[in-house]
């Protein structure tokens, strides 16, 4: 089409804007039939389905306030068992021998090293005493016959523990005693000593060093009585 003059551009434009709006509102309405015969189009949000969305949220809201109230006073309880009822030391009734038991909070191999110079040591990971589950509690053995630091021969002995023997762990507060059940020699390699569980047990292990893969003596016991110490 040739243009000739200023009016004939704008009433060409005109012509073509028209055109456009025109075919825009047909394809719109055509568009909007379509979804409507397939049941597309969003319906208007009435009371009940509000009431309904407010209880969804509402119900939600309740069930993650539980389940974090739940986590705090689980978290709590392990907490306060952990803070007041660890070992203070160990006595082997039969081997007329008692050791200081030391509790290291880091898991560091060189620091739980250094702390078993001065006596056994309480693994960090293990449960302490008022908690289910198993308190393991580790300690050096040596029968070199000169040792300038006893703590070195701090659990020598312990495997002639027989079964029955008496076991007795002292915190600040209490007296936890415990029975004898099981004792026999492993690789370090191959001991495994399960944390967590439903009863209250205390493993003992000699050590040469955390790590080692020296053969060891393991003592297994079971809670038998808890006598609470006078003040």
């Amino acid at each position: 089409m040739k243009i000739s003059s200023w009016d004939e551009l704008v009433n060409a434009l005109i012509a073509r804007k028209v055109s456009f709006v025109v075919t825009f509102f047909l394809v719109f309405l055509f568009s909007y039939a379509i979804l409507a015969w397939l049941d597309f189009l969003p319906e208007p949000v009435n009371q009940n389905t509000q009431e309904i969305k407010e209880e969804i949220v509402n119900d939600t809201k309740s069930v993650e306030d539980n389940i974090v109230e739940s986590i705090d006073n689980d978290n709590l309880n392990i907490a306060t068992s952990s803070v007041t009822e660890v070992p203070t030391s160990i006595t082997f009734d039969s081997l007329n021998k008692t050791v200081t038991v030391l509790n290291p909070k880091s898991r560091s191999v060189s620091e739980l090293d250094t702390a078993l110079l001065d006596g056994a040591v309480r693994h960090p990971d293990s449960a302490t005493l008022n908690q289910m589950g198993t308190v393991f509690i580790l300690a050096h053995s040596s029968y070199l016959p000169n040792v300038i630091n006893k703590n070195f021969q701090a659990f020598n002995g312990i495997q002639d523990l027989k079964w029955g023997d008496l076991i007795r762990v002292k915190s600040e507060n209490s007296e936890y005693i415990y029975r004898v059940n099981k004792v026999y020699k492993a690789e370090a390699a191959d001991t495994t000593v399960p944390i967590a569980g439903d009863s209250k047990r205390l493993v003992l292990a000699t050590c040469n060093s955390f790590g080692s893969v020296d053969d060891r003596y393991i003592v297994e016991a079971e809670l038998d009585e808890v006598i609470a110490l006078s003040v």
